[in-house]
């Protein structure tokens, strides 16, 4: 049986290849030809430089490729192991969401898209809770992926968590969460986009008698919202308060009404029906995050969001180049008849 050192020396005579691309085909192909099995041993990195000729750096770059690819996995003073046979795949992804609303839907079949066939996805879900982010976190950790995308929660233990994993392994999603260095993120800015869209509907907000944000501090919105709604009707002396909820019946004309979650924005809607309240006439609403149903309710309601569809395929992109990305999606008001 041929040694992994012939595999790869096989593939001199393709001059298109770089000893990088014959370093890790090689390896492929003794994979696929049973040299290597799972759970097998691989040559050091030292091993590798003598039998092949090949720079320290090549060797690790493509010893970092197969473990990007989840074929291979590092054992702390142990070396380089065989950890999957499926060469077929290219690449071995974890990715841990919030949960699946509409737009977090948009985000998923984006991203899955834009991955394409060859890519393994694995889903999992952590709900905004902390103690099953960590669950969920060692849980995916401990199967070795080529790479983890992660939509953060704003906590010390989710930091500490994140900075477990190699950078070049890590891509965060949706939400920023500073951690120690330099890592990988296509995500939304909240305060300073949201107070900018403040400002744009500044003038249509005026010609109404007040507004109102409804807000449950104990929810998963952005907290980076609510001091820019603060300052917004402060420095615009625009009369407005924040509310925990709306309460079904209470809608009054002359209000422009914030409204995030959709349970409460269908009840707005249904009490502006029983009454006869035309939405961008008698009221305002406005909303965060647009999602297709949004367009059509009440005649359309006004929102301000990312593209979720384009996170996802940005992010995607990011994954399947191995390039570094540090991107802020653009946030755009949408107008619609309800403000």
């Amino acid at each position: 049986m041929k040694t992994i050192f012939e595999k790869i020396q096989e593939l001199d005579n393709i001059p298109s290849y770089s000893k990088h691309e014959r370093f890790v085909e090689g390896f492929i192909n003794a994979i696929n030809e049973k040299i290597f099995c799972v759970g097998n041993p691989l040559p050091s990195v030292n091993a590798m430089i003598a039998g092949l000729g090949y720079a320290r750096e090549t060797v690790i770059k493509g010893y970092r490729e197969l473990q990007s690819r989840g074929l291979i996995e590092s054992k702390n003073r142990l070396g380089y192991f065989v950890a999957d046979d499926n060469t077929q795949q290219s690449l071995k992804v974890a990715l841990l969401m919030y949960t699946i609303d509409t737009f977090q839907e948009q985000f998923y079949r984006s991203f899955r898209d834009e991955l394409g066939p060859n890519v393994h996805l694995d889903v999992f879900f952590h709900h905004g809770n902390i103690e099953v982010f960590e669950t969920m976190f060692m849980l995916v950790k401990n199967r070795h992926y080529g790479m983890y995308v992660i939509s953060p929660i704003h906590h010390p233990r989710t930091r500490e968590l994140l900075n477990t994993i190699p950078r070049n392994k890590l891509l965060i999603f949706d939400r920023y969460e500073p951690l120690d260095g330099e890592f990988q993120y296509v995500v939304q800015e909240f305060e300073k986009a949201s107070y900018a869209v403040f400002e744009q509907l500044g003038d249509v907000i005026k010609k109404f008698d007040r507004i109102v944000f409804f807000h449950n501090p104990d929810s998963l919105f952005p907290p980076e919202i609510v001091s820019s709604f603060q300052r917004f009707i402060k420095n615009h002396k625009i009369k407005g308060k924040i509310l925990r909820e709306y309460k079904p019946g209470s809608v009054e004309k002359g209000v422009v009404y914030y409204v995030n979650e959709n349970a409460e924005l269908w009840n707005l809607l249904r009490d502006c029906n029983a009454q006869k309240i035309k939405p961008g006439e008698d009221i305002g609403i406005l909303s965060h995050n647009d999602e297709p149903v949004k367009e059509i309710v009440g005649n359309g309601i006004t929102t301000y969001s990312v593209s979720f569809s384009d996170m996802g395929k940005r992010a995607a992109q990011a994954v399947l180049s191995r390039e570094p990305v540090h991107e802020v999606m653009p946030t755009t008001l949408i107008r619609r008849n309800s403000l």
